[in-house]
């Protein structure tokens, strides 16, 4: 991992950094102790690693709860280029769209592809994040995302033991995707934006009701997709407080 870049504000310390063709954030408190919670942020499709609601829920995290936070380009997004097959994918959402068609069936295999390719990314940025002094080893982990993020995070529990929660919401559900959510059994929060018509209310519940977890909640608010409510920011920052953890002397319950 190469850090390129580092700043400090309001008491967070932003560094940005590359891994191989990976780009990626990282966030932490300027006074974080190894061994803290650490988060995992997925963007959704189309966006990146500064999306402005990943960066709001990361500062937020930091400043409120000490968590550590971070976040990589998917590929073909933020800083990294788009191969030719993506940009078919890409330009055929273009067009169904212009079309008044449906974008479903072409956003779920644009997803399932990019996620697929994603997960290792996720395993070897989690590696190199872990031997980082004020990360550590021991730091317990949540993933939490959006759309595509979503998707990346139902598949990523069952590669990788070392996530302990996840808290996300709003995405187009298949077939597969459902069947992969049978074998997530930790701790799940998962946010359905009521009146976003892009995303199907019974297929969400279909996806909810398939997770494998003991310990589940489903959110339900109103508006869209975007932007994410900041008390809905808020429920996560305290599932994964409850889940994870917090550092002394951060909001409690």
């Amino acid at each position: 991992m190469h850090v390129t870049s580092t700043t400090s504000s309001n008491g967070v310390i932003e560094r940005t950094f590359t891994l191989d063709d990976v780009t990626g954030v990282l966030w932490s408190p300027e006074s974080g102790a190894p061994g803290s919670p650490l988060l995992l942020a997925g963007h959704s499709g189309g966006m990146h690693k500064r999306a402005p609601g990943l960066v709001a829920g990361a500062l937020h995290s930091v400043a409120t709860y000490g968590f550590t936070f971070a976040a990589i380009d998917a590929p073909g997004h933020g800083d990294r280029p788009r191969n030719v097959q993506d940009q078919k994918w890409v330009e055929a959402i273009h067009q169904a769209r212009a079309a008044g068609e449906q974008i479903a069936p072409i956003v779920i295999d644009y997803t399932t592809s990019l996620a697929e390719r994603w997960l290792p990314e996720w395993q070897t940025t989690l590696d190199a994040l872990l031997t980082r002094p004020e990360i550590g080893i021991d730091a317990p982990i949540g993933y939490e995302g959006v759309s595509l993020g979503v998707v990346t995070g139902v598949m990523l529990p069952a590669v990788d033991s070392r996530i302990a929660a996840l808290s996300f919401g709003g995405v187009f559900v298949d077939a597969a995707l459902i069947e992969a959510a049978r074998k997530v059994t930790i701790p799940v929060e998962y946010r359905i934006p009521w009146d976003d018509d892009q995303f199907d209310r019974t297929s969400e519940f279909a996806l909810f009701d398939a997770f494998a977890s003991k310990d589940k909640t489903m959110h339900a608010y109103s508006g869209r997709q975007y932007p994410v409510p900041h008390h809905e920011r808020e429920s996560s920052a305290r599932f994964f407080a409850r889940h994870l953890g917090r550092v002394a002397g951060t909001a409690s319950d």
